[in-house]
């Protein structure tokens, strides 16, 4: 009995410390500090210092990048290395090859930054790097696993590679109208991403925390909706953006109809769930907008493409992001899945930052201070992720085994 005592007291005292083991032992770890830090410093850079913003990416081309490739798919990329491991029963990367992935990411976010041209591409064959090794690592495990129904998964991280490639170069060829179209194309490559993982985790995650409610999982029509989208794409990379917005708009309406079945007033007491739910919400929301926009339709502000970016990218996309990176840390570090205050707060801080953002696109004398506000609540939101976060990710899960209603975000990935 001693024995044992004195083992449970050594392993309690070694999760109390740091450890590289762990800390690269799956990828949401480091990839889940380093985008939700890079989510702080460029908007920090972007708003109130753009003067350090390197050539030969212009500051608006290179925020758009930093925003959605550098950040967002960045998130995705975590998760998915996260989940597959769930999915397949293999981890597809940890130790010192998920340092080396961070590392190209790392090394890609100072290229841009500071290195002028020569910097440029070494940042754009790093990033490349990172979406290919990540995508290549992906199918190994579902391959070896015989995950078949998520074959694709692999195909769309390389999807938002090879759109982050025509992104940049249509930056340096100097094309406005072009650059957007092409960070469109990436757009929609998340949304496909951000739907998927929506779709499948937001009505198990609603189980599981509120007794006795039952959802239906929208299989079929998340099969649709994925099937759409994918059109979508298409359809935009062969310039036919009213066709494109057709099929936007009906995976917008999709979208919206599946919260609705999802019984969202059920929720409404747990800040962990409809800060989900705002997410998925506001994402179909901005879906619509953006077919709206392909189309021609759009007058006044509406016609102004930064509307639907910034509905789907912060209103969806960082919404959704905020309460994934809790709920999914929580639960995979075997923590209890309860907010804190600075939890909490951050989900605040993140919708206030969409709120003032939003407004700031309507042409006013406080257009600048409301820009600035919302970047000052969007890095109180990132840094209070960090604050409480980090320490728990740098170190091993504590050796009490989480409850049953601690299921890992990834488990009804698997099943479905």
């Amino acid at each position: 009995m001693s024995s044992l005592n004195q083992t449970e007291r050594s392993t309690a005292a070694s999760s109390s410390r740091p450890d590289m083991t762990a800390f690269l032992g799956l990828g949401f770890r480091p990839l889940y500090i380093a985008g939700a830090a890079w989510a702080l410093i460029s908007i920090a850079l972007w708003v109130f210092a753009p003067q350090l913003i390197g050539q030969p990416l212009s500051a608006v081309a290179w925020h758009a990048h930093e925003m959605l490739w550098g950040f967002i798919a960045t998130i995705a990329v975590a998760f998915l290395l996260t989940a597959s491991a769930t999915w397949t029963g293999f981890n597809p990367l940890k130790g010192a090859p998920l340092a080396l992935v961070t590392g190209l990411w790392l090394l890609a976010r100072l290229g841009y930054l500071f290195g002028g041209t020569t910097g440029f591409w070494i940042a754009a064959v790093s990033e490349s790097a990172f979406f290919a090794i990540s995508a290549l690592c992906l199918l190994r495990v579902m391959l070896k696993g015989k995950s078949r129904r998520n074959y694709g998964v692999p195909w769309l991280i390389l999807g938002l590679g090879v759109a982050n490639v025509l992104y940049l170069k249509a930056a340096l060829a100097g094309d406005y109208l072009l650059l957007m179209q092409r960070f469109d194309l990436g757009l929609i490559f998340m949304a496909i991403i951000a739907l998927l993982i929506g779709r499948r985790v937001i009505p198990f995650f609603a189980m599981r925390m509120v007794p006795g409610l039952e959802l239906p999982m929208q299989v079929r029509s998340g099969q649709a909706q994925l099937a759409l989208s994918a059109v979508a794409v298409a359809l935009g990379l062969a310039g036919l953006p009213v066709y494109m917005a057709a099929a936007l708009g009906v995976v917008g309406v999709i979208s919206l109809w599946q919260v609705a079945s999802w019984k969202p007033l059920a929720v409404l007491h747990k800040p962990m769930l409809w800060i989900l739910y705002l997410g998925y919400v506001v994402m179909g929301i901005g879906l619509l907008l953006a077919a709206v926009h392909s189309s021609g339709l759009g007058v006044g502000v509406l016609a102004r493409s930064a509307v639907h970016v910034h509905i789907i990218g912060m209103g969806g996309f960082a919404v959704l992001i905020i309460g994934m990176l809790t709920r999914t840390a929580l639960g995979h570090l075997g923590r209890p899945l309860a907010l804190d205050g600075s939890m909490l707060a951050s989900y605040y801080l993140m919708i206030a930052s969409v709120v003032l953002r939003l407004a700031a696109l309507w042409p006013s004398v406080a257009s600048g201070w409301l820009l600035q506000a919302a970047a000052a609540c969007w890095i109180l939101a990132m840094a209070l992720y960090l604050w409480r976060f980090v320490p728990m990710l740098i170190r091993p899960r504590p050796p009490v085994a989480p409850a049953k209603n601690q299921a890992s975000a990834t488990t009804i990935l698997k099943k479905q």
